[in-house]
């Protein structure tokens, strides 16, 4: 049996002059109860979507609830999932109308034969589900990344959550959501909803990234951090030398990496990232800056 782990994130972009305590505390509340599901046996990428959707609905982090409108005012959620021990993925890209577009994109996985849908698609999809709609309307959302990163004019925006999971039978998985960023065109889609870009599990490492999507996309960051670890690199290394990349094409971000013994890494280049993470050892840690 394996010491199970996790770490998740409520975004990069994070300003000092801005006070995280709430996030802080819902952070180390989640992790805490997925350490329940994880210790009564529950798989990998369960825990990560269980994880992902309570992030979502807090309305604290740019992710579901807490989503911004883009230049036409509409709310375009993107996410996407992937489980390491089999390489399935599914994602889904403006999505408008739903609650959780973590779980469309594990609708997308278990009832598709497709990795992604989008726009229109989806929502037609996800209605055939009987997924959760969005409840009371535009009013339901709190536009969380007000006063972080995520709003800064004329840059490419971000704000993100997602998870990272390590099980009781070693299985890794990772789950990423994101509400868009304000003022993006119609139909943008970033890294979130990308295998490869935005998340990857494999049997290696689980990535979550979050950041300016695009360079992410770029880089095929998420998979090229387990890709590091598969070749002997450690994760704090593989992690670390995709955020400098980034750095170096003038991208700013950050993602939390696991690797199949349980160790975590964290790196950013932004002024800060929301994390909180469950050691092997059932220590639970959380920060949003380096001190």
């Amino acid at each position: 049996m394996t010491r199970p782990a996790l770490i998740l994130h409520g975004g990069a972009g994070a300003r000092r002059s801005r006070d995280y305590t709430a996030e802080r505390a819902h952070m180390a509340e989640v992790v805490r109860a997925m350490q329940v599901r994880l210790e009564a046996g529950e798989a990998a990428l369960d825990v990560a979507v269980e994880a992902v959707c309570l992030l979502e609905d807090s309305g604290l982090y740019v992710a579901g609830r807490g989503a911004s409108p883009n230049l036409d005012g509409d709310y375009e959620l993107d996410a996407s999932l992937m489980d390491g021990a089999t390489g399935r993925a599914g994602g889904i890209a403006a999505l408008q109308g739903f609650r959780n577009p973590v779980r469309a994109a594990r609708a997308v996985m278990d009832h598709t034969p497709h990795v992604l849908l989008v726009g229109e698609g989806a929502r037609r999809f996800c209605e055939g589900q009987k997924l959760e709609p969005v409840p009371g309307g535009e009013d339901w959302f709190t536009r969380a990344g007000q006063g972080e990163d995520n709003h800064p004019p004329g840059t490419l925006a971000h704000g993100t959550v997602g998870c990272c999971v390590l099980d009781a039978q070693g299985r890794l998985a990772a789950a990423t959501s994101t509400a868009g960023v304000f003022g993006k065109l119609p139909g943008r889609v970033g890294d979130t909803p990308l295998p490869a870009s935005g998340t990857w599990a494999d049997g290696h490492a689980a990535i979550s990234s979050t950041g300016q999507g695009e360079y992410f996309i770029r880089t095929a960051a998420a998979a090229q951090v387990a890709w590091r670890v598969a070749s002997g690199q450690s994760i704090e290394a593989s992690g670390q030398a995709v955020i400098d990349a980034i750095g170096a094409m003038g991208g700013d971000g950050g993602l939390i990496a696991l690797d199949r013994e349980g160790r975590h890494a964290a790196p950013y280049n932004s002024q800060g990232m929301k994390r909180a993470w469950l050691t092997p050892e059932g220590e639970v840690g959380v920060a949003v800056f380096e001190d």
